[in-house]
C-alpha cells in the first residue's frame, strides 16, 4: 500500500513546511477543544492536543493515510500563551515576552490509519526575544498577523522580526518540527522524496544546529 499523508491542520505554515518533503499529502481541518486541563504540563498539553487533532480527522481519512497532528504552545515561566483573543491581548502577550527567553513546545502525533499505530514526538525550543519597542508592537498588531498565532507572534515575520537569535528548531516555532516528523515517519518506513533538512534550512535561511542530532536517533 502506498501511504498518503494527511495533515490535520489548516495552517498554511504547516502545509508549506510539510510540502518540503515532496510527500503526497492532503490536509483536513481538525477542530478540537484546546483548553488546558487542570494541572497539565506544557509537554502533556501539546502531546494530548496533537493526538486529539490527528484522531479528529479519522472520519475523513482513507486506509492508506498516515495522519499528522501537531500542536504548538508558547510557554513563559508558568504561563502557556495561546492565541490572543483580541488585539489588546496580543499587545499584552508581546509585552510579556519581550527582552527575555521563553520556550516553545511543539507536539507531533503520527497515526497510521490501517493499523492504528500512533507515534508521538516532542520538540522544545528556547526562543530569546529582542527588546522591541511599544511602537513596534503597535505596528505589528495592526497588521493582524499575531491574531492566529500562539504567543501573538510569527518568528518568520519579515518586518517585526521579534526573535534575537536562535539555537534550536526554527520550524518547530513555526508549528511543525520537520526533523521530528521525519524521525517518526521513518519508523513507519516512510521516507521523503527530498533532502528535508536541507530544504527546510534553505527555505528558512537558517543553519540549524540540532537537525543532525535529532535524526541521529531515527
Amino acid at each position: 500500500m502506498s501511504e498518503i499523508l494527511l495533515l490535520a491542520s489548516n495552517s498554511p505554515r504547516r502545509r508549506q513546511l510539510l510540502a518540503l518533503g515532496k510527500w503526497r499529502f492532503d490536509a483536513a481541518v481538525s477542530d478540537v477543544d484546546e483548553s488546558q486541563l487542570a494541572g497539565e504540563t506544557p509537554k502533556d498539553y501539546v502531546l494530548r492536543l496533537a493526538q486529539a487533532k490527528a484522531l479528529a480527522v479519522i472520519p475523513t481519512a482513507h486506509p492508506e493515510n498516515i495522519i499528522i497532528g501537531s500542536d504548538t504552545a508558547v510557554v513563559d515561566g508558568d504561563s502557556i500563551l495561546g492565541k490572543p483573543v483580541d488585539k489588546e491581548d496580543a499587545v499584552r502577550m508581546l509585552k510579556q515576552l519581550r527582552g527575555h527567553s521563553h520556550q516553545v513546545f511543539t507536539g507531533v502525533a503520527v497515526y497510521r490509519v490501517r493499523d492504528g499505530k500512533m507515534l508521538t514526538e516532542l520538540c522544545v525550543t528556547d526562543v530569546p526575544m529582542r527588546n522591541y519597542s511599544d511602537d513596534e508592537i503597535k505596528s505589528y498588531v495592526q497588521t493582524d498577523d499575531p491574531m492566529d498565532k500562539a504567543g501573538a507572534y510569527a518568528i518568520q515575520h519579515p518586518d517585526f522580526q521579534p526573535v534575537e537569535s536562535m539555537q534550536g528548531c526554527y520550524a518547530s516555532v513555526m508549528g511543525l518540527p520537520l526533523c521530528h516528523v521525519l524521525r517518526a515517519l521513518r519508523k513507519l518506513d516512510v521516507q521523503p522524496e527530498a533532502d528535508l533538512p536541507l530544504a527546510c534550512q534553505t527555505l528558512l535561511n537558517y543553519q540549524c544546529p540540532v537537525s543532525s542530532a535529532i535524526l541521529r536517533d531515527a
